[in-house]
């Protein structure tokens, strides 16, 4: 095994940067590898890293590491040297640790996860592990809506929010070590954890055609895992535990609440993180005062920031403590004048607006919920606290979407860059423009995805109609990206196949040909038409969302009708009993 010095050193130097991290000596606890695979720029930005370091290392048990997938030139340092993947606290190998456990948030990190497990000496593949090799694991939005995909390079999937989980999980894998139980054993028994999914307990059995036909349980795995979620977060503050200036945008980290009751039919966190729950104002400010000796920005995060009840209170104490504060998302019916004010007064020079569509036809087969006069309200509270620029989050490609749709997302921007004009010449529109993504457990699993051409023509025709006019932009993702991640959201286990073979011919660039030599259509994934009944790869995980009242949603869509949110008493969707 080789070993880089300046690698290690240059682990250890950035570690003298932070505040916050655990170092524990050697011996005596079990060895857990948390493991982001994206850069620790991307990796220290995310808050459910730092809930799950946390609540590791207060265990007295554990001893919980971090490990980043390195930089292009840096990771083929490693390579070149033949450095195993070395962690942040003690800069020790991966292959070392006891449990390896990926926080997986975007679909195209699937192929920095293979990175790192092969850097890190642990066997790619589940079924080539042997008693000496890390139960490999993974968490976060990606394993939570479909594991399939990642299911043979991964034992155990946490399904839902991990924060109580996480630790059943430690007590019944310390348990079968003790015991001595085998590899195979103590797979057995983390299954019988709530909101532990183990993929080699399922059996995928197939038609000819390609569709599933069964998921069946082996031996006596559960026939659902239900996704786990926190009933209070109280139970769990959730802000920046390891405090460094490498993130991207320097703050210091608050969650306000988790999940969403607006019902968008597009929005997999809105399902599967659903109920909609607030953390108390007493803890919220427990954590910004806990924030002031580091002088960052405060940045509150939660799926609609501007829908947490006591915004207004929040915003006023976070000035009156001498910080500065930022907003993930707000909705623009629900956005106030005090948490405008209060951004401004920040510092904050752009405001954020999710229409996601221009024509109201379009928001209402969303069921976005936002009007017209809300985005203007929300530009005049703007303008009014001295914010010029203004950024619009908009699909293409949603179910329904006619080029008259596309055409009315130039006409919006252009009449909110017309008030923009009309009180402040100097501002700023631009849109970001990505293509529609259909994601399971929502409403819009059963669409197609429109196709390239289509998507790259809607492309073209919004640059042309906004090119003329000044102080408007586009930005967009590459199209080839949105492709990928189609077939990796909605994949079955058969796909794990392609990304191995992708992998090992060069990651992402390869996997289309990887598809073909699996034997796999990606239009097999994007573009057939799904049938009501239709058995999809991850319906052995229960979200406590019925299939029933998706699939109502989603013919819902087709007409046009609105959907109210969540309010107290409901029993629509199946969550709340």
């Amino acid at each position: 095994m080789g070993l880089d010095w300046k690698l290690k050193e240059k682990l250890a130097a950035r570690l003298a940067r932070e505040q916050g991290h655990i170092v524990y000596p050697a011996g005596g606890r079990a060895r857990f590898a948390l493991a982001y695979p994206n850069s620790y720029f991307v990796g220290m930005s995310n808050l459910g890293l730092h809930i799950i370091y946390d609540i590791l290392n207060h265990r007295t048990d554990t001893a919980c590491e971090r490990f980043f997938l390195p930089d292009g030139r840096e990771l083929d340092e490693y390579r070149r040297t033949k450095t195993p993947l070395l962690s942040m606290e003690t800069q020790s190998p991966l292959s070392d640790f006891d449990v390896v456990g990926f926080a997986v948030s975007f679909e195209m990190d699937y192929f920095h996860l293979l990175d790192m497990l092969e850097v890190g000496r642990v066997p790619l593949l589940a079924m080539e592990r042997d008693e000496r090799s890390p139960l490999v694991i993974a968490g976060g939005p990606c394993a939570t809506f479909n594991p399939e995909p990642l299911s043979s390079f991964v034992d155990a999937f946490i399904i839902g929010e991990g924060e109580e989980t996480v630790g059943r999980f430690m007590d019944v894998y310390q348990a079968a070590k003790q015991d001595g139980a085998t590899r195979e054993e103590t797979l057995r028994r983390l299954s019988c954890v709530p909101g532990v999914y183990v993929p080699s307990l399922y059996e995928h059995i197939y038609r000819g055609s390609g569709e599933l036909e069964t998921i069946r349980p082996v031996g006596d795995a559960p026939a659902h895992v239900e996704r786990q979620w926190v009933k209070n977060l109280d139970d769990y503050p959730a802000h920046t535990v390891v405090v460094t200036d490498e993130t991207e945008f320097d703050l210091y980290l608050v969650e306000t609440a988790r999940g969403c009751g607006r019902h968008c039919r597009f929005c997999m966190a809105g399902y599967c993180f659903r109920r909609p729950r607030n953390r108390s104002l007493a803890v919220l400010k427990d954590a910004i005062n806990g924030a002031k000796v580091y002088g960052k920005r405060i940045g509150l995060m939660g799926a609609a920031i501007s829908d947490y009840p006591k915004i207004d209170e929040l915003s006023e104490h976070i000035l009156s403590e001498g910080l500065a504060m930022s907003v993930a998302s707000f909705r623009a019916d629900s956005v106030t004048e005090t948490m405008i004010r209060s951004l401004a007064e920040s510092g904050m020079k752009t405001i954020t607006l999710a229409p996601e569509a221009g024509s109201a036809k379009m928001r209402a087969v969303v069921n976005k919920g936002i009007d017209e006069e809300h985005l203007f309200h929300a530009m005049e509270l703007g303008v009014a606290a001295g914010i010029r620029h203004y950024r619009l989050y908009i699909m293409i490609g949603l179910p329904y979407e006619t080029e008259a749709d596309v055409d009315a997302v130039a006409e919006l921007a252009g009449r909110l860059k017309d008030y923009l004009e009309a009180h402040e010449s100097r501002g700023t529109l631009t849109l970001s423009v990505n293509p529609f993504i259909p994601k399971p457990f929502t409403p819009f699993q059963w669409a197609v995805m429109a196709e390239k051409k289509y998507i790259e023509a809607a492309l073209k025709r919004l640059k042309k109609a906004l090119s003329a006019r000044k102080g408007v932009g586009l930005i967009a993702e590459p199209t080839k990206s949105a492709y990928i991640q189609g077939v990796l959201a909605r994949g079955d286990r058969r796909v794990s196949c392609a990304l191995y073979r992708a992998h090992m011919a060069g990651g992402a660039k390869a996997f289309h040909r990887a598809m073909k030599e699996e034997g796999l259509r990606e239009e097999f994934y994007l573009s057939r038409e799904y049938g009501e009944k239709e058995i999809f790869p991850w319906d052995v995980l229960d979200m406590g969302v019925k299939k029933e009242y998706l699939y109502e949603e989603w013919k819902r869509a087709e007409c046009l009708e609105t959907t109210i949110p969540c309010f107290d008493g409901c029993r629509r969707c199946g969550v709340c009993g």
